[in-house]
């Protein structure tokens, strides 16, 4: 150990989630990662990767028991957590009338509820030490929601809400509570799933959709930002995104 605190990256893949880990890594800090269970290997694979300082947790984040039980281990085992960042998706399309409740209450669960788990559990303990930093990926539904996306928007709205009340609360006991927007497609998995190979990378090539790596230096960013001059929320968009 360097001396750095550790980052854990709740949601974490070979897009953002991955990229902030590799940033923060390159700053110097322990990173932890985690995904659910069934995609530990993939994880695991990530972490090798970036180096012996990167840390595979299979754990979902929805799972109070499990959430609760990642922090402690951490701490106990790796070194005190001073970056939190909450990144777990749930973008997901349905008309109103075939979103189920189902369906609803999952990504309510996964983009705000965790959120919520993440945030506390990092304010349990980041406030004896008086410092920390707990950052949440925001997107264009934080602010908006679109036709189709009543279970998104709701979902991302609510976190945003989360982190406002997060960083009036702990903001005067010394931890930075900050919420990025990304306002466009961010290059990853979903983006690649939904647009050919060579128009992805005709958009990549004009920096006309989000980098990863990119926005990963925001969150390095903001976390070391001097407490005198607090961002809590920043957008991120593409030169030439609408909005």
């Amino acid at each position: 150990m360097n001396g750095k605190s550790v980052c854990l990256v709740i949601g974490a893949g070979d897009g953002l989630g991955g990229a902030i880990a590799r940033a923060f890594a390159g700053e110097g800090h322990p990173v932890c990662m985690t995904r659910r269970a069934r995609h530990l290997d993939q994880l695991e694979a990530l972490a090798r990767e970036i180096g012996p300082q990167a840390h595979a947790f299979g754990v979902d984040g929805s799972s109070e028991e499990e959430t609760v039980a990642l922090f402690d281990r951490i701490e106990r085992e790796i070194g005190p957590i001073g970056v939190v960042v909450f990144n777990i998706g749930a973008n997901v399309r349905f008309g109103i009338r075939e979103t189920t409740a189902r369906v609803f209450t999952k990504v309510w669960e996964m983009a705000c509820f965790a959120g919520f788990l993440a945030g506390r559990e990092a304010a349990r303990v980041m406030a004896p030490r008086g410092k920390g930093s707990i950052l949440f990926t925001g997107a264009t539904a934080s602010t908006r929601g679109r036709e189709g996306y009543a279970a998104f928007a709701a979902a991302k709205a609510g976190l945003r809400l989360l982190a406002q009340s997060l960083a009036r609360e702990l903001g005067p006991e010394g931890i930075h509570v900050a919420h990025v927007v990304c306002d466009g497609a961010i290059d990853g998995v979903f983006t690649r799933e939904r647009h050919d190979a060579a128009e992805v990378e005709a958009l990549l090539a004009d920096d006309l959709i989000l980098k990863p790596e990119d926005i990963a230096q925001s969150f390095v960013s903001l976390h070391n930002q001097p407490r005198s001059a607090w961002s809590h929320e920043i957008d991120l968009r593409p030169w030439k995104e609408p909005w």
